[in-house]
């Protein structure tokens, strides 16, 4: 959470029912189905990032959803699409690079991520968009320590 500030942009969010664990995650998101062959679950991984303005996690806030999690093993590719809470949330790109790292530290290295706003759901979606699509604007964005900071907030585990 960051710290005291201006005034929440949506002092109020509808809170969604978090669903249970899912069978057959790992720790990690990768697993054995009975056929023996491997899986990933990248939604059991993102969603329990924490939000940057609520005591809340991405998935109690319902801007991360499995079925918007879309995973290629053949292809190494995962696609995430989030869903802000609001179409003028200044947190976006901060929630878009928390899930993108989250992904980055889990997933294999083999796997391509592509992580972008939910058609539609937001006034700067394409801005949004190129900017998580950008690797060297990750990169420099993960270089800033304050900004790293918030991201490890928001992916560590609350108490």
């Amino acid at each position: 959470m960051v710290g005291p500030g201006p005034a929440l942009e949506n002092a109020n969010p509808l809170i969604y029912r978090r669903s249970g664990e899912r069978p057959g995650t790992g720790g990690e998101g990768t697993g054995r189905d009975g056929r023996g062959s491997a899986f990933l679950n990248p939604a059991h991984l993102i969603r329990s990032i924490n939000d940057p303005e609520h005591p809340l996690t991405l998935e109690e806030l319902n801007v991360v959803e499995q079925v918007r999690v879309k995973v290629n093993d053949a292809e190494s590719t995962v696609a995430v699409e989030f869903t802000p809470t609001i179409p003028h949330c200044s947190m976006a790109t901060l929630i878009g690079l928390s899930i993108k790292v989250k992904l980055i530290r889990s997933l294999p290295e083999r796997f391509k991520l592509d992580v972008h706003i939910t058609p539609g759901t937001h006034a700067s979606e394409h801005a949004v968009n190129k900017q998580l699509a950008d690797k060297e604007r990750v990169a420099a964005a993960l270089e800033n320590s304050h900004l790293l900071e918030v991201v490890n907030q928001c992916l560590s585990a609350r108490s």
